[in-house]
């Protein structure tokens, strides 16, 4: 039977493509997209095209270059296959920080990619939560920009059921008008951290516009690549009297550092916590990570899903901590241990 529309993807993320292609009751196309010896990115279509209005499935996520070549590639197989219509379906649009020139000699990569995809054949672009809405009209063509909006304040809602304990907080002045747009959504008061930055990928946060004490904070932005914002803004929060502070993303990039600064992060419920969301103690780069926040003051731990609130299972985990620190740092354990167990008297 003669398809009229075909799912393809790359393999920038199969399992969102075969998640798609289950909602819409309709089997993922065949393509095989592989890599030469050196590097060079070959694709082919197993199945006839001809006719058919094609939708690529390929957020252009880390590695970035490589899911973008795929997505050309793929894009202009399907072209000279003689595809009827083809949708470039980008969830995440790498480079879209890079949408004007910040200094004289610079360039606005978000434009070039776009030249690039509209060149390559596509003939209609969708993305999500753009880090810029102008985006759009660098792409001579139709385009969707969807918004995560409709599933983040549900999940918000249902999280913070009275508005009055909230803050919806931009995490810089470019959020400001997402922030505001939750905010009266959800019938919650608005901050914004105040951020400079000496240089890509380098935050460094200043001060906070509104009020947070003995309320909820919400950190609310559109990615987060090394979670530089993040945490600072986290931790400003926090200094401000802020009595819980979480964190809503839509494009979670983690690149480089992130984890480490996520998942060994202060986090305050009725007093301090370190919270590491890994298998026993394994997953983080060194046992040390987790004593930089112990030795800082935290007096409760969790590890997994499992929560050490007490002393004597925090004088536990310091215990195994003990058996994988170097040896520098057993004299900080010692001492951790013997003011648990003071608390504990």
């Amino acid at each position: 039977m003669f398809k009229k529309v075909c799912l393809f993807s790359g393999n920038a993320n199969p399992a969102l493509a075969g998640a798609i292609a289950g909602y819409l009751e309709t089997p993922l196309s065949k393509i095989k997209v592989q890599r030469f010896s050196d590097g060079e990115t070959f694709c082919e279509i197993n199945e006839n095209v001809r006719g058919v209005d094609a939708f690529v499935i390929q957020p252009t996520s880390s590695p970035v270059n490589d899911h973008v070549m795929e997505l050309l590639i793929m894009a202009d197989t399907l072209r000279r296959a003689s595809a009827t219509t083809i949708t470039a379906v980008i969830p995440y649009y790498g480079y879209a920080r890079q949408d004007r020139k910040v200094a004289p000699r610079t360039p606005i990569t978000a434009r070039l990619v776009a030249d690039l995809i509209t060149s390559a054949g596509a003939d209609r672009f969708v993305s999500m939560d753009l880090h810029a809405g102008q985006i759009q009209g660098f792409f001579d063509m139709p385009s969707d920009h969807l918004y995560a909006s409709p599933v983040l304040v549900e999940h918000m809602r249902k999280a913070f059921p009275n508005p009055e304990e909230v803050v919806i907080v931009s995490p810089d002045a470019g959020g400001v008008e997402r922030a505001r747009a939750y905010a009266k959504r959800l019938g919650t008061t608005l901050a914004i951290v105040d951020k400079r930055r000496s240089k890509p990928n380098v935050a460094e946060v200043m001060s906070l516009i509104g009020d947070v004490r003995g309320k909820i904070g919400v950190l609310l932005d559109d990615m987060v690549d090394t979670a530089g914002t993040l945490t600072q803004g986290a931790r400003l929060l926090l200094d401000c009297g802020a009595k819980r502070v979480l964190a809503y993303a839509v494009h979670p990039v983690l690149s480089g550092p992130a984890i480490k600064p996520i998942t060994l992060r202060l986090v305050y419920e009725a007093k301090r916590a370190v919270k590491i969301p890994v298998v026993g103690l394994g997953g983080i780069e060194k046992a040390e990570d987790v004593l930089e926040y112990m030795i800082a003051g935290a007096s409760a731990v969790e590890v997994g899903t499992a929560s050490f609130s007490n002393p004597a299972a925090c004088i536990n985990i310091l215990d195994a901590l003990r058996k994988t620190c170097t040896n520098n740092k057993i004299n900080d354990i010692n001492s951790l241990i013997g003011s648990f167990r003071v608390d504990s008297c």
